[in-house]
Order: structure tokens, then C-alpha cells, then sequence
């Protein structure tokens, strides 16, 4: 089949030889499999006459790595039959734009992963109050008076934009920090924008967890994310801060009604970042799957289930359609 894969302007830069990015290894996997897959970049897209079009490089599998062919080709988005969504946030205003151009696409002739739409609506900090049971202790706002409220109740707080991403502008704040006012004033824009801001759980010092759904399903394989140098936060992608981690059969049994309900909304591809068993974040966009570092650590090969799973979805959006 043709496969159409949305990515990161960045990632385009790196795409070859990068093996870091689970694109790298999906697409590879869909090129054994066959597939023709091809690549573009969310300024690539356009709508002619209500028509949706992708300008897209083709791809190809050489020595085990992957290169593309740098002559652009204007292909009709319902030409592909699946099309993996998985631009990087932040999710700002053409990000937004990008997903407008899908709701011209015709959902019985593309299968589309994840939805657009669905991730639109949902908002990777924000709306993982949508499972506030299984989160720390939070509360989303703009207003300097309840954050201090907050910071009073919990003591140490963690404060994070709700459109960055790598653990960009997240930060931490003790009650009785001499900055405290200068911090809340920077992170709400002077109470103009809304933020998340969670309790601070102790073990985040010993890094996140990343857990990953398909489907319906919890994988039973996941990494712990090192804070990196003297941050509180993984945000260097290297060998020495992602290290083997196993999903706790508690984890498991609490994660899979959030897996259920997210694939139910169009959002079968997901990664949670889980602190002490509490979801911090869930990542809808793009989410990293640790490819490289969990066949490294588990001894399998992530990119052919993640690849059989894809497909299976195609196969049954067929028999739908």
C-alpha cells in the first residue's frame, strides 16, 4: 500500500541514519514490508478546490538505514490509504492549520493515525485531567493567587506551559523561594496564560517512565527517563539517561481503562510519562516510543509489533469502509 508519514520539520533535516526517532524504525519496518511510505512536512500540505494534497519525497530502504529522494511529488492525500500523523509539537497555530486540512480527507478512502482531529481536541497536559484519579494533585490556571494557594497546600510545585514540549519551560518552585512572584509572573505571562501546575512528587528525582499503548493494549516493555545533568528532567535523548524499566502489573491494570477510553477518541498511539505510578503527561502528538533503547534493554523488536498493529488497523478501516 502507499503510506504517507507526517513529520517534523526538524526530523526531515535528520531524517537518514537517525535511528533515535521512532519514525526512523516504522517507516523502515513498512518499507520490508512492502508498502511504498513517503515523507512530508506539515508546510507541505494544501487544498485545491477542497481537494487535500501533500508534497512528499519517497522513500528507501539502503543498507539498513533510510533515505529519501529529495524531488518533491504532489500526491491527493486520499491516494494513500494510511497516513501516520506525527508532527512534533508544539501544537501552535499551524500545527492547528495542519490538521484542518484533513477534515477534507475522505475517512473511508485514508486511514489515519492518529486522528487529526482527535488530537486538536486534546490537549497533552491539560486534558490528562481527564484521568485526574490517577494524576498527582494539580490544578490548571492563570491566576497568581491560586498557584501561591497551591504552592502553600503542596509546598513544592511544578509548573508547565501547556503547549511546550521536550520539558521545554517546565519548571520547579519550594515554598519560600525568593523568586516565587517573578516565577509565577513568567510562567502565566503576568495571569494571562493558563498553565498546569502539579504537586512535585519526590521520586521524580530518579526520572519519568515511559509507557506505551497500542490500541487497546499496555506494552509490557517501557524506559525510565534519567533527569539530565543537573536538571530536574530527561530532556537529552542519549544512551546514559534512558535505562531498562518494567511495567508494574498495578500499572497495568490501572492503565488500561486510560488506553481504552484514548483509542476510543481516535488515539490508538500513546506514551504516558508516569512518575511514582501517577500520570504527569500523555503524549498524543508524536509520542517517542524508545524503539532503539527498548530492543536494546528488552531483547525484542518493538518496530515489528508496533508495524503489525499498524497495519492491522488499515485492515480493518478496509473491511469498515
Amino acid at each position: 500500500m502507499d503510506i504517507l508519514f507526517i513529520i517534523d520539520r526538524i526530523e526531515l533535516k535528520y531524517f537518514e541514519f537517525n535511528d533515535l526517532v521512532t519514525n526512523f524504525w516504522l517507516v523502515r519496518e513498512l518499507l520490508r514490508e512492502k508498502n511504498n511510505v513517503f515523507i512530508t512536512t506539515i508546510d507541505n500540505l494544501s487544498l485545491k478546490s477542497g481537494v487535500a494534497y501533500a508534497g512528499c519525497y519517497s522513500t528507501t530502504e539502503i543498507s539498513e538505514n533510510i533515505v529519501y529522494d529529495k524531488k518533491l511529488v504532489l500526491r491527493k492525500i486520499e491516494d494513500f490509504q494510511l497516513v501516520m500523523f506525527r508532527q512534533d509539537p508544539p501544537v501552535d497555530l499551524d500545527y492547528i492549520n495542519s490538521t484542518y486540512i484533513f477534515d477534507f480527507v475522505d475517512r473511508n478512502k485514508t486511514c489515519i493515525i492518529n486522528e487529526p482531529r482527535a488530537i486538536r481536541d486534546f490537549n497533552e497536559k491539560l486534558h490528562a485531567v481527564m484521568f485526574n484519579d490517577l494524576m498527582p494533585e494539580n490544578i490548571v490556571t492563570a491566576s497568581k493567587v491560586q498557584i501561591l494557594e497551591f504552592l502553600d497546600k503542596c509546598e513544592e510545585i511544578v509548573l508547565k506551559p501547556l503547549n511546550a514540549c521536550f520539558g521545554s519551560g517546565v519548571m520547579t518552585l519550594k515554598s519560600g523561594d525568593k523568586n516565587t512572584a517573578v516565577i509565577i509572573d513568567l510562567m502565566t505571562k503576568k495571569q494571562s496564560q493558563l498553565i498546569m501546575v502539579q504537586k512535585y512528587i519526590p521520586k521524580a528525582r530518579y526520572g519519568d517512565k515511559r509507557v506505551l499503548f497500542l490500541g487497546d493494549d499496555v506494552l509490557d516493555v517501557c524506559v525510565q527517563k534519567l533527569p539530565s545533568g543537573n536538571d530536574f528532567k530527561f530532556n537529552d535523548h542519549c544512551d546514559a539517561n534512558i535505562i531498562k524499566a518494567d511495567l508494574l502489573p498495578d500499572e497495568k491494570e490501572k492503565f488500561l481503562p486510560v488506553a481504552k477510553k484514548l483509542n476510543q477518541m481516535g488515539l490508538p498511539m500513546v506514551g504516558l510519562d508516569v512518575i511514582d505510578g501517577k500520570i504527569i503527561e500523555i503524549n498524543v502528538t508524536s509520542p517517542c516510543y524508545f524503539i532503539r533503547e527498548i530492543n536494546h534493554h528488552h531483547g525484542v523488536q518493538l518496530e515489528k509489533a508496533i508495524t503489525k498493529f499498524i497495519l492491522s488497523q488499515v485492515n480493518s478501516h478496509t473491511l469498515v469502509a
